[in-house]
């Protein structure tokens, strides 16, 4: 979901010696452009040898909680809105990426320091003008299939049954009799009044939902696309400790699954993505990918369903996303207002961030944060959610 992924991957496994995982300086990457062949992070490239995401192939359960090891790229990506005990709106996102560093026909033999794929974890938290971000990296490889191998000897990785995925000791897990429907999340970085993180609990209060035809969501009028789902009904409780201090926290959490191996195309330079938790009880997740659609132009698309998890709306059709208004942040211009409109499903919002400061300054740079949802003709704050632009 952010720039570079396919090259910067590659280059931390040669660049880094494939070393252990750690906290990282928040610097940005110098790497900001990309070669126009490969579009937006190198996610246009040719994928030759990888498995191939397409609507033939079905979601199955639990097994795609796990990892997809012969896909070149996924992710466990979690978002929520929360609020400590005055009532203070917090934000903070998790997230769990890997990456195949080659085609499976191309893998080593399992050894000690064989390695196949690289895995990178985000964490920030947002209140206010308060920004905080960490990141690790970490290596593994595939051939490690036996749960109790890969958690005694993997820096990183995921299991499906039970559900348990983490990067050094940073974890997101569920019980077996509990998978994927509660969770435990623990990530920290910092030290003293520097420190931050988190412990919570997530309870799912609705079903998963698939995004797409059968589970395959298509990015372009050309047919890439990702194997997508998302657990967007999330009720999640906790310790959220920011600036050295710890505070109770409760609120909504959205999980989104993604993967692929050819996730775009050579022209799409960028994406602007919503997930949105409606006061009525609705979900709502849009974006806009600049490229990709018809004659050049931007493919958007949207998913609207109801507290049931039934869809109200869905597809690339009638979706408008206008932005309003920019805010300089990280000497780019961002936009922090949009405007949301779906005809077909009645529905005009008006989206803003909380704070332009939500800039992820990780080796990987890209803009992710809170936002609040209002009905464009009155202006009455009707939900709250979550936005990530890349490319800007």
């Amino acid at each position: 979901m952010i720039y570079g992924w396919v090259n910067a991957f590659a280059a931390i496994a040669i660049g880094l010696g494939l070393a252990s995982c750690s906290d990282a300086p928040s610097t940005e990457s110098t790497q900001t452009q990309q070669p126009s062949h490969n579009g937006f992070a190198g996610l246009g490239a040719q994928a030759q040898g990888f498995a191939q995401a397409d609507a033939s192939v079905s979601l199955v359960f639990p097994h795609d909680h796990g990892p997809h090891p012969d896909y070149r790229i996924e992710w466990w990506y979690l978002t929520a809105n929360l609020e400590d005990s005055q009532g203070e709106p917090l934000g903070l996102q998790w997230t769990l990426f890997r990456q195949a560093l080659m085609p499976p026909q191309q893998r080593p033999t399992p050894a000690l320091w064989a390695t196949d794929q690289v895995w990178m974890a985000h964490m920030g938290i947002s209140q206010h003008a308060t920004h905080v971000a960490a990141e690790r990296f970490a290596r593994s490889h595939s051939g490690e299939s036996s749960s109790k191998l890969v958690q005694q000897r993997g820096q990183a990785g995921v299991v499906a049954t039970p559900f348990h995925a983490w990067i050094d000791d940073w974890f997101f897990r569920s019980p077996l009799e509990a998978n994927f429907e509660r969770f435990t999340l623990s990530a920290y970085s910092g030290h003293g009044n520097e420190r931050f993180g988190y412990d919570l609990t997530l309870s799912a209060e609705g079903p998963l939902v698939w995004h797409g035809e059968n589970g395959f969501n298509a990015k372009t009028v050309q047919g890439q696309g990702s194997h997508y789902y998302s657990q967007p009904f999330l009720h999640i409780e906790g310790s959220v400790t920011l600036k050295g201090e710890s505070r109770h926290v409760q609120g909504s959490g959205w999980l989104d699954r993604e993967w692929s191996s050819q996730l775009l195309n050579a022209e799409q330079t960028g994406w602007d993505w919503f997930s949105l938790h409606l006061d009525d009880g609705r979900k709502l997740m849009a974006y806009r990918l600049r490229g990709g659609g018809e004659n050049g132009s931007d493919y958007r698309f949207a998913h609207l369903f109801n507290a049931d998890g039934q869809t109200e709306l869905i597809g690339p059709d009638s979706v408008m996303l206008l932005p309003l208004a920019t805010e300089r942040v990280a000497e780019r211009d961002i936009p922090t207002q949009w405007q949301l409109t779906l005809p077909d499903a009645n529905l005009e919002l008006t989206i803003e961030a909380r704070h332009p400061n939500r800039w992820m300054p990780t080796t990987v740079p890209y803009w992710e944060g809170d936002v609040v949802v209002r009905n464009t003709s009155t202006q009455q704050q009707i939900g709250v959610g979550y936005l990530e632009m890349t490319g800007y």
